[in-house]
């Protein structure tokens, strides 16, 4: 595991954290709302262990959340569009680097910006959303043109069922080439690190499904 920065235009950098480099298949992982924690540190690692090289953008710019009061307060200030330039910005060093395939998969706010970023990105193959839909008003999510997978809870109070019924009703009207499963399971069920809602069975069930999705 090591810190990287990568340039996001001709005058910016952003940093982030990679492991399993060189690689030809690469994934951006996109953090939650706590930033980059240990869990993303984590899922990193999984994922490198799997075969592919993984970078996660540092979103926030150095900041990690300590409690649920300042991780709303930092999502609710990030600048989405902002965010997806530097999501993107992660692919391209990739490629630059020599990844032949590149996929977004993120987690909770990261689920919601892998889904905007499926819709405006043109540098990755496929999209893995955990818990995350974005406001509306974000983006016509029936437009996205790559493959989606999508896990959902069942008892989530933020990405409610009623949400993902409507957000596969959206795939569904555009023709969006998406899978949605949904677990028993509460809100961040894949995060190893939050014991009051991990779900071993749940999180090993998607994580297979996961990288199945991504071998085809």
């Amino acid at each position: 595991m090591q810190t990287i920065s990568f340039a996001v235009d001709a005058t910016k950098t952003s940093a982030g954290i990679l492991a399993g480099a060189g690689q030809k298949r690469a994934i951006v992982v996109i953090h939650e709302w706590w930033g980059i924690n240990a869990n993303i540190e984590a899922v990193c690692e999984r994922i490198a262990n799997a075969g592919y090289t993984a970078l996660a953008p540092d979103l926030y710019h150095g900041t990690t959340a300590k409690n649920p009061e300042q991780a709303n307060e930092l999502m609710s200030s990030l600048n989405f569009e902002r965010a997806v330039e530097e999501i993107r910005a992660a692919a391209r060093h990739l490629q630059n680097e020599g990844a032949t395939e590149v996929h977004v998969l993120g987690f909770c706010m990261g689920g919601a910006l892998t889904l905007l970023t499926a819709l405006h990105a043109t540098e990755f193959k496929k999209a893995v959303c955990f818990y995350g839909i974005p406001a509306k008003a974000a983006g016509d999510l029936s437009q996205i043109q790559i493959p989606v997978l999508a896990h959902f809870a069942n008892r989530d109070d933020w990405c409610t069922p009623t949400s993902v019924d409507e957000l596969q009703g959206d795939f569904f009207k555009g023709g969006v080439p998406a899978e949605i499963h949904r677990y028993d399971a509460a809100h961040a069920f894949a995060n190893e690190k939050r014991t009051e809602v991990y779900d071993a069975a749940a999180a090993g069930l998607a994580w297979g499904r996961t990288f199945d999705f991504l071998k085809r």
